[in-house]
């Protein structure tokens, strides 16, 4: 790569300017001294030696400062930074001096990020670890009660291999969210983008849900009839899951004979938002902003009763994003929780209210 100097000769010129201003007063102080006063000899000298004091002192300080700033160059070389070193090299102080403080809120920036991943990747780590461990040695329990002798007997023999199988489907539960969750995050899973009925979907995700919500004595329901389909466009299947997570939330969190209310309204004219409401626990305002983070639990307990993988909020999150469009949450402590999600109303539709 060609090296191009940008010069700067102000130092230079400063310097023969005292140098020179120096070696008049001595020169004019001598002729007057002996009596030799020539002002034509001053002047020429005093031009001369301007003139090669700016030439040595260029030359010289150029090539010495050059030679340190070109180390400094190398030495980011090595860091494989494209931000410094793909400039050409220059001797200019104040452009080198932005260039480097430039190239030091970057390196900072990079590595405070560096320092975020690494805190992410071990708390993700530990998840994954607490989350499989307790599934993998409950499975492992059982079978091994099982090949101490406690397999002669059938009824124990049925019921630890009915509990390891659990275990099992809970570890592909987990498996199946975080390959899920990754597809996600890296834009990998293409979505089947279609016209439906989402009042239709709703309806079958209750339908889904009634046994489950019945053990809590809870009411899935909308908030009003409609006498109409509401069609929006997206991934039906995946809309679903969305819908799917959200309600079986809201029945683990919710209070016996409580209420979850399902409303789907126009929020603009090519938009509609979807609300579920709850009046269940509640989440403390201090664990919103970090909701739906992977394996974020707001129990910090560590309690499992409730089962799940601790990534549904995750995967709720980045279906809706992945359509585009945006997820909210509004809670209060032991009053209920209320999550909303916006989705593209179709084509059909918005012709047809015209």
């Amino acid at each position: 790569m060609a090296i191009k100097v940008k010069r700067s000769y102000r130092f230079a010129l400063r310097s023969s300017v005292i140098i020179s201003l120096l070696a008049a007063l001595v020169l004019y102080g001598l002729q007057w001294y002996t009596n030799t006063m020539n002002y034509g000899v001053l002047i020429i000298f005093i031009a001369c030696l301007f003139g090669f004091s700016v030439a040595i002192l260029q030359v010289r300080i150029e090539k010495f400062i050059y030679r340190r700033i070109k180390k400094i160059y190398d030495d980011v070389a090595l860091l494989e930074s494209s931000s410094l070193t793909s400039d050409p090299i220059t001797t200019d102080m104040r452009t080198l001096t932005a260039e480097i403080e430039k190239f030091a809120k970057d390196k900072k920036i990079e590595i405070d990020t560096l320092k975020i991943r690494e805190e992410y990747r071990k708390d993700f780590l530990g998840n994954v670890s607490h989350e499989l461990k307790t599934p993998l040695f409950t499975v492992q329990g059982y079978i091994l009660t099982l090949l101490d002798g406690a397999m002669e007997d059938p009824k124990i023999r049925k019921k630890y291999l009915e509990r390891a199988e659990k275990g099992v489907d809970r570890l592909i539960y987990i498996v199946k969210d975080l390959d899920l969750i990754t597809k996600l995050e890296v834009g990998d899973l293409n979505l089947e983008l279609e016209r439906f009925d989402i009042l239709e979907l709703i309806q079958s995700v209750f339908d889904l849900l009634e046994m489950k919500a019945s053990k809590k004595e809870i009411t899935l329901m909308f908030d009003m009839d409609y006498p109409e389909p509401i069609y929006v466009y997206g991934d039906e299947e995946k809309i679903q899951q969305v819908l799917t997570n959200l309600l079986v939330n809201s029945i683990k969190y919710g209070h016996v004979n409580g209420t979850t209310e399902v409303s789907v309204e126009n929020l603009i004219k090519n938009k509609v938002i979807i609300r579920v409401t709850d009046n269940g626990e509640g989440i403390a305002a201090q664990n919103i902003p970090r909701l739906f983070e992977r394996f974020y639990r707001v129990d910090k307990s560590g309690s499992r009763k409730e089962g799940g993988s601790g990534l549904g909020l995750s995967i709720v999150k980045h279906i809706i994003e992945a359509h585009g469009e945006k997820i909210y949450v509004e809670s209060v402590e032991d009053l209920g929780s209320e999550f909303s999600f916006t989705l593209e109303k179709s084509t059909e539709e918005i012709d047809t209210n015209l």
